[in-house]
């Protein structure tokens, strides 16, 4: 155990092992986004695939397990990262020369923490049905098996406003993260030098604006009048 810890001693080790849960998680959202944006092919679509999902608890139950473990350990690290650094440097200077790093590189962990308020309100509200339970367990009248009709369940929710633009807030500070966070997490990969630091920063600007677009499509479209047949 000592043995497989080891790496997470070092700044060094700590920064490819957040790299590897990063990439993962980025590897969730995407399959996530795509998930959910089957919603646009119809009512029925968006049905089937969640009582697809709910027809393999015990699948399902063991990937969101080893999701939130990478989720924490990601956390975690990127804490402890953040700690190593200002101890490194206890007093902060009266002026800091920040034009070659971003808003973003700058505020990792303030972004990192909203998105992990944002993560804990979409599992209350989506997943568990605390946030709306009357929206929650409806159901299609005319189905023998009372299914949870999911695609009405996301209409009735983004329909209110407030949780319409906490989500597209959200996902703006989640697309802040990756921004950064995946050229950081390729070059903690060895992806790094100038030959592919132009590629690398494409890739990290490409993944977020793709994920920010997707993701607030459905809230937005829902929130506008549109609503899937």
């Amino acid at each position: 155990m000592n043995v497989m810890l080891r790496p997470l001693r070092t700044s060094v080790g700590s920064k490819y092992v957040m790299a590897l849960t990063g990439l993962g998680l980025m590897g969730f959202v995407l399959v996530h986004m795509l998930g959910n944006l089957q919603i646009f092919l119809g009512k029925q679509a968006h049905n089937d695939y969640a009582h697809h999902l709910e027809e393999s608890p015990v699948l399902v139950w063991t990937a969101r397990a080893g999701l939130l473990t990478i989720f924490v350990l990601h956390i975690v690290l990127g804490v402890r990262l953040w700690l190593w650094n200002r101890s490194a440097r206890p007093t902060r200077y009266f002026y800091e020369d920040t034009v070659q790093a971003s808003w973003a590189s700058r505020h990792m962990l303030l972004t990192g923490l909203v998105i992990l308020a944002f993560v804990i309100f979409h599992v209350l509200h989506f997943t568990l049905g605390v946030i709306y339970p009357e929206y929650f367990a409806r159901h299609p009248p005319d189905d023998p098996q009372k299914q949870r009709d999911v695609a009405r369940m996301v209409v009735d929710g983004f329909h209110q406003w407030p949780v319409s633009l906490g989500y597209v807030v959200a996902q703006l500070v989640l697309g802040l993260h990756l921004w950064h966070g995946a050229g950081s997490w390729l070059q903690s990969l060895g992806w790094s030098g100038r030959r592919w630091l132009r590629v690398v920063q494409g890739f990290g600007a490409a993944f977020a604006l793709l994920i920010v677009v997707g993701n607030c499509s459905i809230p937005l479209a829902i929130l506008f009048g549109w609503a899937p047949r």
